[in-house]
Formats: C-alpha cells, sequence, structure tokens
C-alpha cells in the first residue's frame, strides 16, 4: 500500500504542473481572488459543478470565461434572463416540410464549458430544464438523447438573493452543484492592481491556451487515484451526519438546521478533497484538505430554520460550528 501510495504521490507531484499553468495563464487577466480560482480548477478536475454567488462587478463571470480561455474547447455562454425558455437552452426540433420529418437544432448547452451568467434571474422551467444535463450529461429534444460533450462543466453566476429581479433556485437544482462560492471584495492593494491594468478604454488582456481536453480526463483519472485513509473518510461522513444529527456529535444546532446535507455531499467532499490535495500536490488525503473544502461543499446543502434567520445565523455559520466542533482524527 505504501509503495502504491508513494507512486501515486510521484506522480501528482509531476502533473500538478497543469494547475500551476492554468494558474500563471489566469493570473494575466485576473488579479487575485486566488481562492476562486482554486475552486474552479477543483471543479473541472473533480467533474463537478460551481455556483459562483458575489454582488455584480467582482469578477466571476471574467474568471470563467478566462479558464475557458486557457483550455482548447468549446465555451459557450448564456446570459439568463426572465423570459429565457427551456429550447433556447437546449435546443428544438425543426420541421422540414419537403419531406415531412423534424430534426433537433442543438443549442448552446452543447459545449465542454458553459457560462450560466446570473443564472438566478430566469424562472424555474428554465433551471429544470439544467437538471438532465448537470446530472446526467445528455440533452432530451423530442424523443432523441444527445449526449453532452465531455468534459463538461457549468459554471453559474449569481447575484444575491436580495437583489432586485432575481428568483431564489429550485433545492434540486442547487444540490447539482458540487460548490458554492461566495465571492467577496479584493483587498486594497488588489484593487489597486486592477486600475493600473483594467483602467483604460481598451484594455484587451487575453490568457493563452495551454491545456487540452484530453489533458483534463487524464488527469481526472489520477485525482480518483489519490488514496483516502478510512479515518479521514470516516470523518467525512461524520461531518454530513452531523448536519442531520447535531446532538450526536454534542452540538447544540438542532433548532437552527431545517434539513441536513445529502448523501450527495459525502461523495461530493470525497471528491473536491482529492481534488483539493492534487492541487497541494500530494498523493493522499489529509483532513485538513477536508475541512478547506467543507464549506464550499456544504453551504448551500444545509437549510437552516426560521429560529437560525431570526437569530441571523447562516448556513455558513452552522457549517463553521460543525467543523469546529467535529473530532478531527
Amino acid at each position: 500500500m505504501e509503495q502504491g501510495i508513494g507512486a501515486v504521490n510521484d506522480q501528482v507531484k509531476e502533473a500538478s504542473a497543469f494547475a500551476y499553468r492554468l494558474r500563471e495563464e489566469i493570473g494575466k487577466v485576473i488579479v487575485g481572488q486566488r481562492y476562486l480560482v482554486d475552486r474552479l480548477l477543483i471543479g473541472l478536475l473533480a467533474n463537478g459543478h460551481v455556483l459562483l454567488e458575489g454582488v455584480p462587478g467582482l469578477a466571476k463571470t471574467l474568471s470563467v470565461k478566462t479558464l475557458a480561455q486557457t483550455i482548447d474547447a468549446t465555451f459557450n455562454r448564456i446570459q439568463f434572463t426572465p423570459d429565457l425558455l427551456p429550447a433556447d437552452l437546449l435546443g428544438t426540433l425543426i420541421y422540414s416540410p419537403r419531406d415531412g420529418t423534424f430534426t433537433s437544432k442543438k443549442g448552446p448547452i452543447f459545449a465542454h464549458i458553459i457560462l450560466a451568467d446570473e443564472v438566478n434571474r430566469a424562472p424555474a422551467k428554465v433551471q429544470s430544464a439544467l437538471l438532465e444535463a448537470m446530472e446526467e450529461h445528455q440533452v432530451t429534444i423530442g424523443d432523441e438523447t444527445h449526449a453532452l460533450p465531455e468534459p463538461f462543466l457549468v459554471l453559474a453566476t449569481q447575484n444575491p438573493i436580495e437583489q432586485e429581479g432575481t428568483y431564489p433556485l429550485p433545492e434540486a437544482q442547487v444540490d447539482r452543484f458540487m460548490l458554492k462560492l461566495s465571492v467577496d471584495y479584493p483587498s486594497r492593494d488588489e484593487e489597486r492592481q486592477i486600475l493600473e491594468r483594467m483602467a483604460s478604454t481598451n484594455h484587451k488582456l487575453k490568457a493563452d491556451t495551454v491545456v487540452h481536453p484530453r489533458d483534463i480526463m487524464q488527469t481526472r483519472q489520477l485525482v480518483d487515484a489519490i488514496y483516502i485513509d478510512d479515518k479521514v473518510k470516516e470523518y467525512i461522513i461524520d461531518l454530513v451526519f452531523a448536519t442531520r444529527n447535531p446532538a450526536d456529535f454534542k452540538l447544540d444546532l438542532a433548532p437552527f438546521i431545517q434539513y441536513g446535507a445529502s448523501p450527495r455531499a459525502t461523495l461530493y467532499l470525497t471528491l473536491a478533497a482529492k481534488a483539493h490535495a492534487f492541487l497541494q500536490g500530494r498523493g493522499y488525503v489529509t483532513p485538513q484538505d477536508v475541512k478547506s473544502i467543507a464549506l464550499d461543499v456544504l453551504r448551500h446543502r444545509v437549510i437552516v430554520t426560521y429560529e437560525a434567520e431570526a437569530e441571523e445565523l447562516t448556513s455558513d455559520t452552522v457549517v463553521q460550528r460543525i467543523l469546529d466542533g467535529v473530532p478531527v482524527p
């Protein structure tokens, strides 16, 4: 086993240059936002969709577009609006009067990387159209099912619900996102760099293409091979179960949790922890990998009660208390 772990560790150290190239190219355009960029890479390597939330102007859309530029893959940006229809996303059937048949016209969802911009500005019927694509990596148009290209990744941005003209996303769809990121303002030094780099009417910063889709698929196989000890697996399960039955872990959080995390959280927490270890150049997962990524995996899966809202407790606060209270192996 130790020999196997050592071999994987050596392979990861060599292959992690993949991530450094991506970070370097993205850094040509994006100032700072290391947390955001690393989480996008984790989603890419762990085959998980990512939801980015933050007020307008924090480079959410630009970060996703820049990531797509670094990959030799197809990319489509879909602007979600209140009048968007499912057919505008997936495609539709076109009738040919000459031979009396229908042919499928594929929509913009057929690309390796999809930027669903301001995803919470579209109504529920459009959100539901995304479910099959996100979960099954396929789309049904009429009576035909079409496979989506691999890798397939949905990177969605949304403004906070308090912003005017937004809709809460259905819980079933939110659960399909591996990570939900809370994008914050840059530091003062970063803001000065943004000013120097972007304060021009003619700035045209662009990242170079450095990665091919087949490289991503090969790296995913290596991420799958990263070793995770049984104690770390038990720690992951403890964290998820603590969101459902906090009293079992001597946490006084039951009045504040309406619904805990689903089994999908266990799977995503494991995959994301492996991808996080890969980015650190390690062939094995540590409890710190799990803690580092847990808030992003769990914050949208823990639904708080009205009592929690009355006491101004957010899901982030609840999850952080769980991370602080569950013993680390």
